[in-house]
């Protein structure tokens, strides 16, 4: 062997080795880069995982086998322990012996050593005995980190002498060789490992994050956990199809790291944002629902009313007339209090006439003796001195809109700063809350005010805030802009910074695409009975229509069956139904 050649080819096979960022195919490379260098027949990689070595890598190329790494056939050998059932260091076996006392083990005959149990390589042998295969010489060498501890170990068999072409023992010349290459490939594997590794680690809190997300709110169960099978899904088919508007789309490993990045956190700005405004299920509901307050001012009103009548009888009235007035009365609180308790339900739609009606209402007076202004809050203190307190006792209306209603930001959003550094484009109200009884049981349509559906939709704001906080590494840096334009519109009217389609990129439509399909397919919504399949696709029509939506992503969206594949795997049985392709696609056409 040409030591110097040798030597130089470890230089090689260092730099192709070094480029190499998958764990597997680095175990992979290793082993065949040994093989080549030993003029070895074959050989294995063990990995060490825990306390035993499984087999990550087996390849002999005069038996033709190649199992493990990129051969697509998984090991069949299962991983052998490196301690005995009493704690003890294996050390019959030659590998668990190379691994346990960090030696390079080279074996010249195997069927004429004594010195390890070669049981199961000879049981081997006899399977491929009609193949005239026989093992004969092992070279073994253990790997280790820059700690000292083995991770692996690497097995050479059977050395082929390159002149004649028959097995010999592997030649002494060849041992530093292959220690030093283990060296070498010791730190290496090492460093991918531990990428591997601190990989799996960020993946699992992203994950994290986004399962406490869902778990916040009952109304946006599992979305976080949907929204990227969804995405993932439509990208890889953008990156199959080899024709069309996304011909020259490709994705690269860094780009899958990306998009799953950006697909699970892009709605980790929901951390901000109340429960009590996410669930808020009827008009007057806080952190508590107000219409129990306002219902005991009816009671109130009904006592009221009641005092009055009995003590305009004591005054000498007519108790017949009197009593009737009252019962006409209190009929009308109670009707009043029923109309006013399902319209704080909320609905479709608040007429005029409704309006009108809660206006009338308001006018109703009740009695106030005791003060407003005790056992406050600090923020609520500060509220109600917009007012001078009246003088007690004090004629009040029984719903009202208060100046203490007006809740200020503790902050100046970033919306409200046109010259905010994030290209924030939203128009935000006023105040942060008005919690005015009158204007929140006049919403037109649900439970929001304006003010709530601006906190909701800030939500996007503080995800972008967030993301672009955090000091991305290059192969990554592009998650901010795919995980913060999911509310973007193709015709530049979405939020949170007006976008039109030609300023997103291609995985930053496709989350748009995934975020509405999932809420609309949602079976797990309170609030809303879920959708089929193809209710679902038709209102992403016209979403597409009114250039809401990527329409070249959207025919992807159906061509490939992508929302079909979605369904199949995430929906009920009830919601998968057929879709008329073609009166979708006639809808935006």
């Amino acid at each position: 062997m040409d030591i110097s050649r040798a030597a130089s080819q470890i230089i090689d096979i260092g730099i192709a080795l070094n480029a190499e960022r998958d764990l597997n195919r680095l175990m992979e490379k290793i082993l065949f880069e040994a093989i080549d260098l030993c003029s070895a027949d074959g050989g294995t990689f063990y990995r060490t995982e825990g306390d035993r070595l499984s087999f990550e890598i087996l390849r002999t190329k005069s038996l033709e086998i190649h199992q493990g790494g990129s051969s697509g056939e998984p090991v069949s050998l299962p991983p052998i322990s490196l301690f005995t059932e009493e704690g003890h260091p294996r050390t019959e076996n030659i590998v668990t012996f190379a691994a346990n006392t960090k030696q390079t083990v080279k074996v010249d005959d195997v069927y004429g050593s004594d010195e390890f149990d070669f049981t199961g390589t000879k049981r081997f042998d006899q399977g491929m005995g009609l193949k005239g295969f026989k093992s004969q010489s092992f070279l073994t060498v253990p790997l280790q980190n820059h700690k000292g501890a083995v991770i692996g170990v690497l097995q050479l068999l059977n050395h082929i002498d390159e002149t004649t072409g028959s097995v010999t023992a592997f030649p002494e010349e060849v041992t530093p060789l292959i220690e030093a290459l283990a060296g070498l490939a010791g730190v290496l594997l090492d460093n991918a490992i531990l990428v591997d590794e601190l990989q799996a680690i960020n993946q699992a809190f992203i994950r994290l994050i986004a399962s406490a997300l869902d778990a916040k709110s009952p109304y946006t169960g599992g979305h976080c956990v949907r929204v990227p099978a969804i995405a993932e899904m439509l990208t890889e088919a953008a990156h199959q199809v080899q024709t069309g508007p996304f011909a020259n789309f490709t994705l690269s490993d860094n780009d899958r790291e990306e998009l799953f990045v950006a697909s699970w956190l892009h709605d980790c700005g929901k951390i901000t944002t109340p429960e009590y405004v996410v669930d808020k299920a009827t008009k007057l509901e806080t952190i508590t629902d107000r219409i129990h307050e306002i219902r005991t001012r009816f009671e109130v009103a009904k006592r009221e009313a009641e005092i009055r009548c009995l003590k305009d009888i004591l005054a000498g009235g007519d108790p017949d007339e009197l009593n009737e007035a009252l019962e006409q009365e209190l009929e009308q609180i109670d009707d009043d209090f029923a109309f006013i308790a399902q319209t704080n339900q909320g609905g479709e739609f608040m007429d005029t006439a409704a309006k009108e009606r809660l206006a009338q209402i308001a006018e109703r007076k009740v009695m106030r003796t005791l003060s407003n202004r005790e056992g406050l809050s600090f923020a609520e203190q500060k509220r109600m001195a917009r007012t001078e307190a009246p003088d007690l006792p004090v004629l009040e209306a029984i719903l009202e809109d208060r100046p203490d209603h007006f809740v200020d930001w503790d902050f100046k959003p970033y919306s409200l700063d046109p010259d905010n550094p994030y290209g924030f484009k939203m128009s935000a109200p006023e105040y942060k809350f008005n919690l005015g009884e009158l204007y929140n049981l006049s919403i037109d349509r649900g439970t929001l005010t304006e003010e709530e559906r601006f906190i909701i939709n800030d939500h996007i704001v503080q995800t972008t805030v967030m993301l672009e906080t955090l000091p991305w590494p290059r192969h990554l840096a592009r998650v901010p802009e795919i995980a913060c334009g999911h509310h973007e519109k193709m015709d530049g009217t979405g939020y949170p910074r007006k976008l039109s389609g030609e300023g997103m990129s291609t995985q930053a439509k496709v989350m748009a695409i995934a975020d509405v399909f999932e809420a609309l397919t949602a079976a797990d919504r309170p609030y809303k009975p879920r959708k089929t399949l193809s209710e679902s696709v038709k209102i992403m029509g016209f979403m597409v229509k009114d250039q809401h939506l990527d329409r070249d992503l959207f025919e992807l969206f159906l061509d490939s069956g992508v929302y079909r594949q979605y369904g199949e795997d995430h929906l009920l049985p009830d919601q998968i139904d057929d879709v008329d392709l073609d009166a979708i696609r006639a809808l935006y056409q």
